[in-house]
C-alpha cells in the first residue's frame, strides 16, 4: 500500500470524494482528478502550520461530506461530473526536505503517468517544484507552463543554507528544465521581495510577473487574458500553482508570510476559475494555508473554494467541449442551464 492516509488528524477525503492508492493505478483507472496531499512545512522561512493544510482543505465546509457539490455559477458538479479520487497524504517529513520532495515528485508522476490530473493539498510552496515536475517528467520537460497566483516570486536561490524551501521552487522548476522561463506567468506580486539580484535573474530567463500595481492600473481581467495568451504558446498544458497568500491578509490571514495589499477572495475565485475553463490544467496545487494562524477557519474556507472552483471550471469546459456550448457568466441563474 502507497496510501498513507492521513499524516495529521483523522483519515478523510475531500468533502467525501472516494479514497484510492496512488501506489496502485487500478484503484483510480477512471480517474479524471486524483487528490493528494502534502504536509510539509519543512521550507517556511517565517510562520509554520502549514502541515495541518491538507486536513483542514479537505474538511472546512458547512455542506455534508457527501462527494457533491454543483456550482451555481457554472451549472455542474465538479465531484460528480469529474471522476475525482483522493490518494490521502504523501508521507512527508519535515525535518528531510531532499526526501519530502523525491517522494512527492513520484507520486505525482505516479498519477499524471495514469492521465489523471494530479490536485495536490499543501503544504508549504516548497512543494511547487515536485509537483509541476512530476507532470513534467510525464509529459516532458518544457512542456508545460506555470500560472502561479501568489505575493513573492518565490525564485531565490540558496536560502538558510539550502536550495531546497518555500521561497526557491520557481527558481529550482526552471533551473531544472521542467518549466521553461518563458513560459511562467506570475500573478499578484507585490511587496518588498525578491531583491534586485533575483529580479534581474528573473528577467533574464524571460519570466512575466504581474506585481499588484500593474494589475490595479490594468485590470486583472486583461492582465489574465494576456498571460493566458503567452502560457498556451508552444506548450501541452497548463499547471496551475496557488498560494493563497496571494489574497489580501483580510481575506486569508492563515497563512505564513502575510502581505498586504493583495487580491480579494472574490477575485481570486474568479481568476482560478477562468484558468480552470480557459486552460488545459494538467496540474493543480493550492499551498501556504496554515491553520495555527487561521481565524473562524477563513483561509481554510478559502482554499477549499479555491479547489472546488477549479473541479467545477474543468467540469464545465469538458462539458462544453462535448456539446459544443459555451459558459456565459451573465446568464441569470434560474435560466436554463
Amino acid at each position: 500500500m502507497s496510501r498513507y492516509g492521513a499524516q495529521f488528524g483523522p483519515d478523510i477525503t475531500f468533502l467525501g470524494v472516494p479514497p484510492c492508492d496512488w501506489g496502485e493505478p487500478d484503484s483510480y483507472r477512471d480517474a479524471d482528478v486524483v487528490i493528494l496531499g502534502a504536509p510539509f512545512d519543512g521550507g517556511t522561512s517565517h510562520r509554520a502550520g502549514t502541515r495541518f493544510g491538507p486536513r483542514y482543505i479537505r474538511q472546512t465546509c458547512y455542506l455534508p461530506q457527501d462527494g457533491s457539490r454543483p456550482s451555481l455559477a457554472l451549472g455542474v458538479d465538479g465531484l460528480r461530473d469529474l471522476v475525482v479520487y483522493d490518494a490521502g497524504d504523501v508521507e512527508m517529513f519535515s525535518g528531510d526536505a531532499a526526501r519530502s520532495v523525491r517522494d512527492l515528485q513520484a507520486a505525482v508522476y505516479a498519477v499524471a503517468r495514469t492521465g489523471a490530473i494530479p490536485l495536490i493539498l499543501g503544504g508549504d510552496h516548497t512543494i511547487a517544484w515536485p509537483d509541476a515536475a512530476g507532470v513534467a517528467q510525464h509529459l516532458g520537460a518544457g512542456r508545460i507552463s506555470m500560472v502561479h497566483f501568489d505575493a513573492h516570486a518565490d525564485t531565490g536561490d540558496i536560502e538558510f543554507g539550502s536550495l531546497i524551501g518555500h521561497g526557491q521552487p520557481m527558481r529550482r522548476l526552471i533551473e531544472s528544465g521542467a518549466v521553461r522561463g518563458d513560459r511562467f506567468l506570475q500573478i499578484g506580486l507585490r511587496g518588498y521581495w525578491p531583491p534586485p539580484d533575483v529580479l534581474d535573474w528573473m528577467a533574464a530567463h524571460g519570466m512575466r510577473s504581474y506585481e499588484m500595481s500593474e494589475i490595479t492600473a490594468r485590470g486583472l481581467a486583461e492582465c489574465l487574458s494576456e498571460a493566458f495568451g503567452i502560457a498556451q504558446d508552444d506548450c501541452d498544458g497548463v499547471f496551475l500553482s496557488v498560494d493563497i497568500d496571494v489574497c489580501d491578509p483580510g481575506h486569508a490571514p492563515g497563512t505564513g508570510t502575510p502581505e498586504p495589499g493583495g487580491l480579494t477572495a472574490r477575485e481570486l475565485l474568479d481568476a482560478v476559475r477562468r484558468v480552470g475553463y480557459e486552460l488545459p490544467v494538467v496540474g493543480v496545487d493550492v499551498v501556504e494555508v496554515s491553520p495555527p494562524y487561521d481565524h473562524a477557519d477563513i483561509t481554510s474556507f478559502l482554499a477549499n473554494r479555491v479547489v472546488l472552483e477549479v473541479l467545477s471550471a474543468i467540469a464545465r469546459r469538458r462539458r462544453d467541449a462535448r456539446d459544443g456550448g459555451r459558459w456565459d457568466p451573465r446568464r441569470p441563474l434560474l435560466e436554463g442551464r
